[in-house]
């Protein structure tokens, strides 16, 4: 390993298509350098990610036993899996724990044969892959999608590394193969041909549709491919609707089991913190750096400012959302660890503390004002995944963050009906709508923007 120092702009790959390509297309590995940093290979950064997840499977073993992990793995491949199914609940926690890690660990190989760096992005998405595994995402309804999504790279005549991370995204249209398949009444060869069918179709479309609605909220919306997964999920409902059928989208979810999860993502967030701390010579030197970057799309951290310090920005955005959750009362479930997980892959793509903090902030002031419990699991999912929106606060400010995350708890719970829970990433859908509205409000009266601006030139 080695130290070396890195040039980059917040602003240089903002309105990127979030297509990112192997590491022959974006240049070779010497060519990242890193802001003060341990230098450490892709082959480390493999390691490490998939250590992380075998840290998952021999949990599942903790809470479980084997025969209890496949009984549960057997509910959950046959569940509709509509928004919000908590997989803890109909399940256990070692089934779902068990389904995470096999998913995850998919993810890895799939962009380990296909040559991805491991950067920002693709940690993100492993990460997102991992918490909605919790709750939507299983073994079943995740290859129909991947599968359209690489039905279009060879359509183009394009290397599918240049798709990974969005097919790895795009399985937030689980639900839509579970539901078809499982629940609208067909056999089961039916309902397999045709879910998956569905699958295909809605990958197929999405990443030329995912490179367009960036455009649509300018890269102050994190989750761009839950926006475009809610307006697929949303014509396939009105489809689904026009044929009689009809979800419904309610919230069970287990309870009372903070103590055990607690303490499972604590040691979690620990082994993180240390790896990165040991990554970045024991020292948090850097950090204040990563918290001058706006998060707009697409800003990978790991490039920007060293996997090391991204690390520790990760276990800091972990410890930060279980307290929340715990601080207001609320339950660690499969949705909520789920929404903890996607909080912390987005330390690696857009997400720190100075930027959040605003939007959490913003959702429960608006949560004290509606019906919701500020505990509630529908609220936190709101606060969780409303972060989103980070990069709003991160490049106007936190006061237009505050405001995001007020306008963002009301949205979200009004879209879901759209795509009748067949999109898993709802918040990124209604924070796609919150953002396009904002962004040119905050432009046109004249809110003048902060510190993305001002270090715009931090590393030159």
């Amino acid at each position: 390993m080695e130290f070396k120092k890195k040039v980059v702009q917040d602003t240089e790959a903002v309105l990127d298509n979030g297509v990112l390509g192997s590491r022959e297309d974006v240049g070779n590995e010497e060519d990242v350098i890193y802001v003060n940093n341990v230098k450490v290979t892709d082959k480390h950064k493999y390691v490490i990610m998939t250590i992380m997840t075998l840290f998952l499977l021999a949990s599942s073993f903790v809470y479980s036993s084997p025969a209890e992990i496949i009984s549960g793995m057997n509910l959950i491949i046959v569940s509709p899996s509509i928004l919000v199914t908590d997989y803890f609940e109909i399940a256990n926690i070692g089934a779902s724990l068990f389904n995470s890690a096999i998913i995850t660990l998919v993810g890895i190989i799939v962009a380990k044969v296909n040559k991805v760096e491991m950067n920002g992005p693709l940690i993100a998405a492993l990460l997102t892959l991992a918490g909605f595994s919790f709750f939507g995402k299983n073994l079943y309804n995740t290859w129909g999608i991947m599968a359209g999504v690489y039905a279009y790279s060879v359509f183009k005549k394009e290397a599918f590394s240049k798709y990974t991370v969005q097919a790895l995204f795009s399985t937030a249209l689980g639900p839509l193969i579970s539901y078809v398949t499982f629940g609208i009444g067909l056999d089961v060869v039916q309902g397999i041909l045709l879910g998956n069918l569905a699958g295909f179709i809605a990958g197929f479309v999405l990443p030329p549709l995912a490179s367009h609605f960036l455009l649509f909220h300018q890269g102050y919306s994190i989750y761009n491919i839950g926006f475009t997964a809610g307006i697929i999920g949303m014509f396939f409902m009105a489809a689904l609707r026009g044929l009689g059928f009809q979800t419904e989208t309610s919230v069970n979810a287990l309870s009372g089991m903070n103590e055990p999860l607690s303490m499972f993502l604590i040691i979690m967030f620990s082994i993180m913190l240390f790896t990165g701390l040991f990554l970045n010579q024991f020292s948090f030197k850097g950090l204040s750096d990563l918290f001058k970057l706006s998060g707009r799309l697409s800003s990978d951290f790991v490039s920007q400012v060293g996997f090391g310090i991204v690390l520790i920005n990760m276990a800091l955005l972990g410890f930060m959302s279980m307290f929340y959750v715990i601080l207001l009362g609320g339950d660690l479930n499969g949705p909520v660890i789920g929404g903890i997980f996607t909080v912390v892959g987005f330390g690696a793509y857009g997400k720190h503390l100075r930027n959040v903090v605003p939007i959490l902030l913003g959702v429960y002031i608006a949560s004290l004002f509606n019906v919701y419990d500020t505990a509630s699991t529908v609220a936190l999912l709101a606060a969780l995944f409303g972060t989103t929106l980070a990069p709003i606060a991160g490049h106007y400010g936190p006061l237009h963050g505050i405001i995001a995350g007020f306008l963002h708890m009301s949205m979200t719970m009004n879209v879901s009906y759209l795509h009748g829970g067949m999109n898993l990433y709802n918040n990124g859908f209604s924070g796609g709508f919150v953002a396009a509205a904002l962004a040119p409000l905050f432009e046109s009266v004249g809110f003048l923007k902060t510190r993305a601006d001002n270090y715009e030139n931090l590393y030159k």
